[in-house]
């Protein structure tokens, strides 16, 4: 654990070096909220055939996802910019909070509606779990030290994508659905009890001002895109009159929404941030790795099921090998840039390699050994690793220590933005070229009777005859071969991006950066 030392990067050092102790219960909480961010979507999924075979609501069983989703991208920058006004501990108590009372009532759900309504709240309190983190861990150290706990949550974030599908089952499966919320529960309690008597940060002084405009305005905004993206090309044509009205909403409500911020005392996203250029361009780099790396993962999936013929336990262990790339370009590029202090080269690598990337999986058909297919995703795994916390390093890096929970949220809500769009985009493109594929390759009448959207279960699969079967997967790895190539031109943006950040090195002990003149009487009080 580092030692601390006095500067205000480090505001517990002003009343004294805090113990040991205190320091890793509270690293400890920061990674089980994380932790449960990111496996609450994992195993949901997972226990949702079963939730509508108890509750119904096949028509509407969608929102349960999108509800939440909607819930946390709204309030991800609104807590960052309230964690700056009124002190990260209480407002990330508030937020593990509004989560745990969310899967409680979720867990206790009797229809569909009500399950619906409590994942909105379980969705706004997660909107509040990994900004908040993260803009603890910068609040107690400086950006050259918070490298090294970074690190840590690229390997929470593996491993909650690998744990999430067979916690889930197993929970549904042994116990019932029910239980895929509540398990939250004791988690949570043991992070509101650490936070609560272990983390102790300077009590804000600034005026609370609310930017009650600049929530209402980007709240609606993020709605109405949120519902374009999911809904176009899926539940509606991309050019269908509801779709263009939901675009031009978004659009409209985001002018609006930066004319509110140039004259809010408290804007939720200081504007003034995008004049440092390290900071726009993390941002557009997030945008570009979140449509890309976290929006194609599902895609692989239902390759490796369809295509390959691989069971869901075993396509999870298929997938093992991209993720152990994630989290060992994570650790090591973590690792690297607390030794030198510099992270420019690590973006650019990360969406160098994932053009490499892409246009192999890009490659693959039906023809594809498994051992390829391997060696193709632990590339695009790789790629996916340098960039996972990189990012957030450098915008904290350069920016003002008053904005740092802005900084966070900014940068944040610009990847999960990439993920919902790149998932929706992806999706849309997937879907069209499967119909036509199909269409063309198995003979008419072949699949009279067969729900199309079951065609990607094996136990469906193995009903068909042979050569129907071949040319439904001959479909499939056509239909995803137009996904990866679109992902190129987004990483080549993302690239060229990447070359233009500034190769500043890490703040650390010897740049203590702003404001020291406050740094007698930042001490004074602290958050109870």
């Amino acid at each position: 654990m580092p030692s601390r030392t006095t500067g205000t990067d480090s505001p517990l050092t002003a009343a004294g070096s805090p113990p040991r102790t205190r320091i890793r219960p509270v690293i400890t909480a920061c990674l089980l909220a994380v932790f449960l961010a990111m496996l609450d979507s994992q195993i949901v999924a997972t226990a949702l055939p079963r939730i509508v075979g108890d509750l119904g609501g096949l028509d509407v069983f969608a929102w349960v996802t999108t509800a939440y989703i909607i819930a946390a991208s709204v309030t991800t920058p609104v807590y960052g910019k309230l964690g700056d006004l009124f002190g990260r501990k209480k407002i990330f108590l508030i937020a593990v909070a509004l989560f745990l009372a969310g899967s409680a009532l979720s867990g206790a759900a009797q229809s569909m509606d009500q399950l619906i309504l409590f994942r909105t709240v379980q969705g706004i309190g997660a909107g509040g779990l990994f900004v908040s983190v993260l803009a603890i861990i910068g609040e107690l150290f400086n950006p050259r030290e918070a490298a090294r706990y970074f690190n840590l949550f690229g390997i929470v974030f593996a491993l909650a994508a690998l744990a999430g599908p067979a916690v889930g089952g197993a929970l549904t499966d042994l116990l019932s659905w029910h239980w895929v919320f509540l398990i939250n529960l004791p988690v949570g309690v043991v992070i509101l009890v650490l936070v609560s008597t272990c983390l102790h940060l300077p009590r804000a002084d600034r005026p609370a001002r609310i930017d009650y405009t600049g929530f209402l305005l980007l709240s609606a905004s993020i709605v109405a895109l949120t519902l374009a993206a999911s809904w176009g090309g899926v539940k509606y044509e991309w050019l269908d009159w509801r779709i263009l009205a939901l675009g031009a909403a978004a659009v409209l409500l985001a002018v609006a929404f930066v004319a509110a911020e140039r004259r809010a005392a408290e804007p939720v996203i200081p504007l003034h941030l995008f004049r440092d250029s390290t900071f726009s361009v993390s941002v557009l780099v997030s945008v570009a790795a979140g449509i890309v790396f976290l929006g194609s993962v599902n895609f692989l999936a239902i390759y490796i099921q369809v295509v390959t013929g691989a069971s869901p336990t075993m396509s999870g262990v298929v997938l093992l090998p991209m993720m152990f790339g994630l989290v060992a370009s994570s650790v090591v590029s973590g690792v690297a840039i607390t030794r030198t202090g510099r992270y420019k080269w690590y973006p650019v690598l990360s969406m160098a390699i994932g053009i490499a990337g892409a246009l192999l999986l890009a490659t693959m058909d039906t023809g594809t050994p498994r051992a390829v297919v391997i060696g193709y995703m632990l590339v695009f795994g790789v790629a996916a690793g340098l960039n996972m916390q990189v990012l957030t390093m450098a915008a904290q890096n350069t920016a003002p220590r008053d904005d740092i929970g802005a900084v966070h949220a900014t940068v944040s809500f610009a990847r999960q933005l990439g993920t919902t769009v790149g998932i929706s985009l992806f999706a849309s493109i997937f879907y069209n070229r499967l119909t036509e594929e199909i269409t063309e390759r198995t003979p008419a009448g072949a699949l009279r009777g067969i729900d199309p959207d079951a065609l990607n279960s094996t136990e469906t699969l193995d009903r068909l005859t042979e050569p129907v079967r071949d040319a439904v997967e001959q479909s499939y790895a056509a239909a995803l071969t137009p996904v990866f190539l679109t992902a190129v031109p987004v990483l080549l943006l993302g690239l060229l991006a990447a070359l233009t950040m500034k190769n500043l090195p890490l703040r650390g002990e010897e740049h203590q950066g702003h404001g020291e003149e406050n740094q007698g009487h930042e001490a004074v009080a602290e958050e109870s």
